[in-house]
């Protein structure tokens, strides 16, 4: 009987110290070779999991754009077997592999075609999906790193790569009338471009970048010889490098595409992979985050290009230096609650001026402090919160005007932003005419124009000079043919730390370029404005 119960006692706990072992991670990746010898992921492919001796039902994971997956085991011998085969390139792939798992320890399983089975694919093959070539997702792996993020004073957009010697392609209304452009290739590497031809009629501009920094980068091949014509119907893919998100692919009939903000100016397949085109908005001017878009064909990209390559012998890109990118902070969302509400009132930006311009410091606690009070003061409104304080919307409305480049500044990237604003005046013979109106009843409200327009910003933390992260212009459309303009300089949140011995701001008239205006920071601002970053350490 005692010894009845002990094994009892030993089945028993058996079972559990096995579920306490360790489990390890297997790391699969599945890997094909294209037909320049690049090697391909294989995205969405199905592999099945099996213990042996087998105890249960095989387990499912699925492979992901970047063709990885990773399952968690227990120690044991194991079969990992494909779903079903994978076509590419007129040939079926499938895989079985045998391994094992040790405690303690990870795995890796490596599938590619040395150890796969293969064989002409034909109609009888046992899959049901297309090849892989035609998958769309496999169009993101493949060109993720030939398509880029594009800056400009004016707007953000992507381009892509279509030349080894470093030309890449983009939508003319994204560069306007710019001669300089920034490249962001990935989210650590950001490099300076020329724009090198810009052709409004085709809405098509070439940039040129140093070739070293797309060494290991594809080009995508327009094959300008035989360019291919998409039909308006016909379903088509175009990747982009959407505003403060990764390269993604968007689908849609050629007429039709919709894109999310910053994707225009991408290149454009159809389902083999074959390009047919790159993507330009239809109105830029449009408020909002996504937008439909046109397609730019083939044949106008390769007569940009052939005018771009005439200027490639007798000049030379710009540096392969990399510039200063944005961090990448998570946004502190109950810090900045918190503050928002104890700092009521006081949102309102750090100000400076000149005799010229007003100068206006402005961190993110404050874009996001008035974006909060106000759906605060609506849910007052609304009766919903009695507690909430009133805010003077006079000191919301200022720091949420980011025209043109309101949807950036509305994702509160962690960056301290400097606007600069000329200052209004009335001239004399304006003045004279509102008060002549004004004796005859008519009350004008004063005609006032810029003092002069902005042209450039320099800072200065001691005497080291600071490179901002972007430099952009602030549009807003006064008529069709009229625009008032503003400067809104991106820096880094370190870039003035307390430790300066003295924070200015020198700024650069079109009225007179040679006789800068300096604006001091006052050493209190510099201490607001690090408090105000300090915020991000708080999670």
């Amino acid at each position: 009987m005692v010894r009845a119960t002990v094994l009892a006692v030993l089945v028993f706990i058996a079972p559990r110290v096995a579920d306490a072992q360790a489990l390890s991670t297997l790391h699969i990746k599945v890997v094909l070779t294209d037909a320049d010898g690049k090697p391909m992921p294989v995205p969405r492919h199905a592999l099945l999991i099996s213990d042996n001796p087998s105890t249960a039902a095989p387990r499912r994971i699925v492979t992901g754009v970047d063709g990885t997956a990773d399952a968690k085991l227990r120690p044991g011998n194991y079969t990992v077997e494909s779903d079903e085969p994978v076509t590419f390139r007129g040939k079926a792939y499938q895989w079985t592999q045998i391994l094992d798992i040790v405690a303690g320890r990870d795995a890796t399983l490596n599938l590619s075609a040395a150890n796969a089975e293969s064989a002409v694919a034909s109609a009888t093959t046992p899959s049901g999906a297309p090849p892989l070539e035609a998958e769309p997702a496999f169009l993101l792996p493949r060109w993720q790193n030939s398509v880029a993020a594009l800056w400009t004073p004016t707007a953000r957009a992507s381009a892509f790569v279509v030349d080894s010697r470093g030309l890449l392609l983009t939508n003319q209304r994204a560069v306007g009338a710019a001669a300089s452009a920034e490249v962001q290739l990935s989210p650590t590497v950001k490099v300076s471009a020329r724009v090198l031809a810009s052709d409004s009629a085709r809405d098509v501009a070439v940039l040129w970048i140093d070739p070293r920094a797309i060494e290991s980068v594809t080009p995508v091949s327009l094959g300008c010889t035989q360019p291919k014509v998409a039909d308006d119907k016909q379903e088509v893919f175009a990747l982009g490098v959407p505003l403060h998100q990764t390269t993604d692919v968007m689908s849609g009939a050629a007429g039709q595409l919709v894109l999310t903000l910053g994707s225009d100016g991408g290149p454009v397949f159809t389902a083999d992979g074959t390009p047919v085109g790159l993507t330009s908005f239809a109105n830029r001017n449009e408020d909002t985050r996504r937008g439909s878009a046109r397609l730019v064909r083939i044949a106008d990209m390769c007569a940009v290009v052939a005018s771009a390559e005439k200027h490639i012998a007798s000049g030379s890109p710009p540096p392969a230096t990399h510039l200063p990118i944005e961090p990448t902070w998570t946004l502190p969302v109950d810090a900045f609650k918190t503050a928002a509400d104890h700092r009521a009132g006081s949102l309102s930006p750090y100000q400076m001026s000149t005799s010229t311009f007003d100068v206006a410091l402005i961190t993110p606690i404050m874009t996001y402090g008035a974006q909060y009070q106000s759906e605060q003061m609506n849910r007052r409104r609304t009766g919903k919160d009695a507690r909430t304080i009133e805010i003077d919307p006079m000191l919301v409305r200022p720091v949420m005007d980011f025209a043109n480049w309101s949807e950036y500044v509305e994702d509160f990237p962690a960056v301290l932003l400097v606007r600069v604003t000329p200052k209004q005046v009335e001239g004399v013979w304006k003045k004279v005419a509102r008060g002549a109106a004004q004796t005859q009843g008519m009350a004008l409200p004063p005609m006032t124009h810029a003092k002069s327009s902005f042209s450039r910003l320099r800072a200065y933390c001691g005497d080291a000079e600071v490179t901002p992260i972007h430099t952009f212009t602030l549009e807003h459309r006064l008529s069709d043919t009229e625009a008032a303009y503003e400067g809104l300089y991106v820096f880094d949140p370190g870039a003035f730390p307390t430790s300066c011995q003295a924070v200015k701001l020198v700024l650069y008239g079109e009225k007179n370029p040679d006789r800068p205006e300096t604006a001091a920071v006052d050493p209190r601002i510099v201490e607001q404005v690090s408090q105000d970053f300090a915020l991000y350490q708080t999670h």
